[in-house]
């Protein structure tokens, strides 16, 4: 057993497994275990069964006011006004210069209030410089716990935890339901994920985390579910191809240059950023790509990456793929001229050390996401 760090918030569900954890990980100032017992395990139950996972660490802007909307699509990359009812979006969050700040989801759960969450701080200065007198922005997720349920699985085990229907057409991708009983406990159930599966975010206040736990760790006894930490969850988002902030992008990347240009909705009228990122449409100097690399993951991770004697780039994050029969697959943020599938280029280690690297397509993992919309 290992000790958080010092400094690090701790989780919401860590009593149900502290004692069992050996390294903890910082994630946006909370400790998030790496893993819990087996992560070869725990990345199996989200493939295959079902894994439960501690997902509170991420920001909760709650914006409220008459004009709540309007703050928020002020920002925003896609149209808010235009969001149907239990939706959600996900789209960006760019500074006047049209850089990357943020990827985050939205959800407008009333005439007054929107949900914005993401991973960058920052994104509560943009929302509050469009928010005119009367609306507000608050962070708030340390007033609640979320369990993200994730694997093929995961929806037996939420239908035996509440009575509304969950099925693919009742319940699809991308929607929400609020105010709806989980093991008794009133919850925010959202079905996206980070893992290219089927899968639900459960949101309850924080005082009824443990009860929700309990519960899910009961209910899916029979169907192979699994406590899962972080190490189980960046493998899936690595195969998966999923951005994150400070490895796949960062306020020197725009959204054409990490993959999230679908999501810029010009037609929607302005929002921050977008005079700059039409005048810089069709410039992308780079992308964001899959790679295998001929090296462990932890001589891969971070590792330059050369084309002809020339730096095209380099991995921001490398893990041991099950897809791929074990192989270290990266993503990478590397030049447009080595985009293409294929492509053969050397990582180039902090120690020095070569190793061949072969750029894949993106995702390696169910590219048209039928798992997660199934």
């Amino acid at each position: 057993m290992a000790l958080p760090p010092e400094g690090l918030h701790s989780t919401p569900f860590s009593p149900r497994f502290a004692d069992r954890v050996e390294k903890w990980i910082d994630i946006y100032g909370h400790a998030v275990p790496l893993f819990i017992s087996d992560p070869v395990e725990e990345y199996e139950a989200i493939r295959t069964a079902v894994a439960a996972l501690d997902y509170s660490m991420l920001y909760k802007w709650y914006v409220e006011g008459e004009d709540a909307v309007a703050t928020v699509d002020a920002v925003f990359s896609r149209s808010v006004r235009d969001l149907d009812a239990g939706r959600i979006a996900y789209g960006v969050i760019v500074d006047a210069d049209g850089m990357m700040i943020d990827d985050v989801t939205v959800a407008v759960l009333g005439p007054g209030l929107v949900v914005v969450t993401g991973g960058n701080p920052v994104s509560r200065q943009s929302l509050e410089a469009h928010a005119p007198s009367g609306t507000t922005v608050t962070e708030r997720r340390d007033d609640f716990a979320v369990l993200a349920l994730q694997g093929p699985r995961s929806r037996d085990v939420l239908q035996r935890l509440t009575h509304i229907d969950v099925s693919n057409s009742a319940f699809p991708y991308y929607t929400f339901v609020q105010d709806v009983p989980v093991a008794g406990i009133t919850a925010l159930v959202s079905r996206i994920g980070f893992t290219a599966e089927l899968g639900y975010e459960i949101e309850v206040p924080r005082e009824r985390a443990l009860d929700l736990w309990d519960a899910v760790l009961d209910a899916g006894a029979g169907l192979g579910v699994k406590a899962a930490g972080a190490a189980a969850l960046l493998t899936c988002r690595t195969e998966a191809g999923m951005i994150m902030g400070e490895l796949e992008y960062d306020e020197t990347v725009t959204p054409f240059e990490c993959r999230m240009s679908w999501a810029l909705d010009f037609d929607k009228g302005p929002f921050q950023g977008r005079d700059a990122l039409l005048a810089k449409k069709g410039t992308a100097q780079g992308r964001v790509v899959s790679v295998v690399v001929d090296a462990t993951p932890e001589t891969a991770e971070g590792a330059r990456l050369e084309m002809d004697g020339r730096d095209v780039g380099h991995v921001t994050m490398a893990v041991p793929s099950p897809v791929l029969a074990g192989a270290t697959l990266g993503l990478a943020r590397v030049h447009r001229d080595a985009v293409k599938s294929g492509t053969a280029l050397t990582a180039v280690a902090s120690d020095g050390s070569r190793a061949d690297a072969t750029v894949r397509p993106t995702p390696v993992y169910d590219p048209e996401r039928a798992r997660a919309r199934g």
